[in-house]
Parts: structure tokens; C-alpha cells; sequence
């Protein structure tokens, strides 16, 4: 009986297999991690010299510098923050503001999760578009855990209220919107670079 031609790892289907799965779970961490390193990297020194980190500090008795960087890893998402006052919350995203973060953080997050979708692409052997694009939304099984968690660890209590990047649009943006979009976009343009597509 003849072979089938087509190496066990070529993806003509549209559903990824637990391998292609398996790596667009880690793309999508990596993703989200490194997103979250570029963002300190960029913006850590001027946050952990700023008031509010010195007041995050004093207040909770350990340095608050990673957690601020977070609230502007999410703004990076345009996730705002809450930030209790007197008279209600207040929502602020400090990316793209002239006196604070430069516009540029904006494209941290769509880019490093273009490249995972096109890296699960390349890896899983996607050979149409369609077939990148599915193994690239799959970076959400990576990236959506992490969104939520982190929503929770870059929270600050104030007094009896909470400071920090707003759960559900954290959730709804960062954790499905933002993975979905840009893995799937960088998972097509990966398959169309797929060397040996049929």
C-alpha cells in the first residue's frame, strides 16, 4: 500500500494536533512574558524614581516598581487602570500620554504575539493560511491564563480598595481579544511562509 507523501508533521487540516497545541500554549506564555520584560526594560527606571512607587512602597512595605510596570503592561492592551480616590474610581492608561510613556509600548504586545502565531505556524507545518491562522489562536491557551493571573498579581490594596489594571477588560482584551487577533494574523502570515506548502 503506498505512503502518503506528506511528512506526519505536515498540517493540511484545520485543527492543530496536541504538538502544535503544546507549542502554541508556550508561545503564548513566552509571549506574554517577554511582552512583560520589554515593558520593565523600557519604562522600570522611571517608575521605581517615581513618587507613586515610593508611596506603593512605603505603604505596603515592598518594592511596588514590578507591579506599577504591570498596570502598564495592560495600558499597553489599552486595559486601563482603576485607581480608588475620594469620590470613585478612576480609569488611567499612562501609555501614549506626552507626560508619561512613549505610544511606542502599544505595539509590544500585538507584535510579540504575531510572532508566536507565526512561529506555532512554522513549527506545526501549517500549509494554508487557515491552518496557521488556527494554530496561531491557539497562543490564547498560553496567554489568557497568564492575563488573568496577572490582573490579579499587579493588584494593589488601598485600604478597603483594590488598584490595578480593570479585571474584566484585563480579561476580555488582553486575556481573548489580543491573542485571537494577533496570533491568528502571525499564524497566517507564518504558514504562508511555511517552506514546502502544497
Amino acid at each position: 500500500m503506498a505512503r502518503s507523501e506528506s511528512t506526519p508533521t505536515s498540517r493540511r487540516g484545520y485543527a492543530p494536533d496536541g504538538r502544535t497545541l503544546g507549542i502554541a500554549a508556550l508561545g503564548g506564555v513566552l509571549a506574554y512574558l517577554v511582552s512583560y520584560a520589554l515593558t520593565y526594560a523600557v519604562t522600570g527606571q522611571q517608575i521605581s524614581n517615581s513618587l507613586a512607587a515610593r508611596v506603593l512602597e512605603i505603604a505596603t512595605g515592598e518594592p511596588g516598581t514590578w507591579k506599577l510596570v504591570g498596570w502598564v503592561f495592560y495600558n499597553a492592551h489599552f486595559v486601563t487602570s482603576e485607581i480608588p480616590g475620594l469620590f470613585g474610581s478612576t480609569a488611567v492608561n499612562l501609555v501614549g500620554r506626552g507626560d508619561t510613556f512613549s505610544a511606542a509600548l502599544f505595539v509590544l504586545p500585538p507584535v510579540a504575539l504575531a510572532l508566536a502565531g507565526a512561529l506555532v505556524a512554522a513549527l506545526g507545518r501549517s500549509e494554508t493560511p487557515m491552518a496557521g491562522a488556527v494554530g496561531g489562536a491557539s497562543v490564547i491557551l498560553g496567554y489568557l491564563p497568564l492575563a488573568v493571573v496577572g490582573a490579579f498579581l499587579f493588584a494593589v490594596d488601598v485600604g478597603d480598595a483594590t488598584a490595578g489594571p480593570t479585571l474584566v477588560t484585563a480579561i476580555l482584551l488582553a486575556g481573548l481579544v489580543y491573542p485571537l487577533v494577533f496570533g491568528t494574523f502571525g499564524g497566517a502570515l507564518g504558514a504562508l511562509a511555511t517552506p514546502e506548502r502544497a
